[in-house]
């Protein structure tokens, strides 16, 4: 048996599987799966979601089932605001062992 010399990967799949915005759908996919684990803990329903944060019911669901083509950064960050999170935004030179993009901690 051969081995066969594979591209080497990312801590982004996304990236790795050719996505052109991967960077923003990974932000999205941190910042929504915060905002789920919060929902999930409170168990609270979409509509009281919908009712708390001010997005409609329809858009409550998408962002439960990670689809986050129609849903802004700015209303997942407002979304988490209004459920008492504090979100946090900062910009700094990027060094040589922190390459320029975007990064969520949540």
């Amino acid at each position: 048996m051969t081995r066969k010399d594979y591209p080497q990967g990312t801590d982004n799949v996304l990236l790795d599987l050719g996505f052109d915005n991967a960077e923003e759908l990974s932000v999205k996919a941190a910042l929504a799966f915060k905002l789920n684990e919060l929902v999930s803990q409170r168990s609270l329903t979409q509509a009281e979601v919908a009712s708390i944060t001010g997005m409609t019911q329809p858009k409550v669901s998408q962002v439960r089932r990670y689809k986050l083509q129609n849903i802004s950064l700015e209303r997942l960050m407002q979304a988490l605001v209004s459920l008492g999170q504090h979100v946090e935004i900062n910009v700094e030179p990027a060094s040589n062992a922190n390459a320029t993009g975007i990064t969520v901690a949540a």
